[in-house]
């Protein structure tokens, strides 16, 4: 992982501040309570680390409500530093390059090179998720995104499948051209195929902590 600037204090076990800060990625916002129970910490352990990752500018509250009376409970998010431990592919040289591409080409030329990665991708998912059924090449595709960085797994959701991915490594790129976005959910129709839609329910563009498609059968 890619540390900050801001460092903890070195009497701080790397390993703990590493598996808080997975845990707040993967299955955050959640309560210090929450980190003290799943990560096997005493309350009070759990709230000097979060203090520590506060102090640090990794982790910051958010409040949010929760059901029924009581006052709005304190749950925990990373913040962008928190974010950049965890890897954006060549994100400076990414944007950069991508500049350069629309001065020199023009939006034409900046299609052209997304239509190009998609070409790419689609040759490597269409030999990857190679199933005859359903589930079977969603977790086939849910391995190679995980390999390519998204964090991603698929999760049963009644009679749908939810693809869920944590982490985004291409994130300053979809940033300053979103037609990645719109070219990998269209990769990601041609894997499910004519059986099957899918949509894009929670998107780190739109401020979601991670980016979560809902596969859904048709009748």
């Amino acid at each position: 992982m890619n540390y900050t600037s801001k460092r903890l204090d070195n009497s701080e076990a790397p390993q703990t501040t590493e598996r808080i800060l997975y845990f707040i990625k993967t299955k955050g916002p959640v309560s210090t309570a929450t980190l003290a129970k799943t990560l096997d910490m005493t309350g009070e352990a759990a709230r000097q680390q979060v203090q520590k990752l506060v102090a640090a500018g990794l982790i910051e509250g958010r409040q949010e409500a929760q059901a029924g009376a009581g006052r709005p409970r304190q749950n925990w998010v990373l913040t962008e530093a928190g974010n950049a431990r965890f890897p954006d592919t060549h994100a400076q040289l990414t944007i950069k390059l991508i500049g350069s591409v629309r001065q020199l080409f023009g939006e034409a030329g900046l299609d052209k090179l997304i239509t190009q990665r998609e070409e790419e991708s689609r040759s490597a998912y269409a030999l990857a998720c190679s199933a005859p059924d359903l589930p079977t090449r969603l977790r086939q595709l849910a391995t190679v995104r995980d390999e390519e960085g998204y964090m991603a797994r698929v999760e049963a959701d009644g009679d749908d499948w939810l693809l869920i991915e944590d982490h985004c490594p291409i994130c300053a790129a979809a940033r300053t051209c979103q037609g990645f976005c719109r070219s990998e959910l269209q990769l990601f129709q041609e894997v499910v195929g004519p059986g099957a839609s899918i949509v894009r329910e929670q998107h780190v563009l739109a401020n979601a902590m991670r980016c979560v498609y809902r596969i859904s059968p048709l009748p």
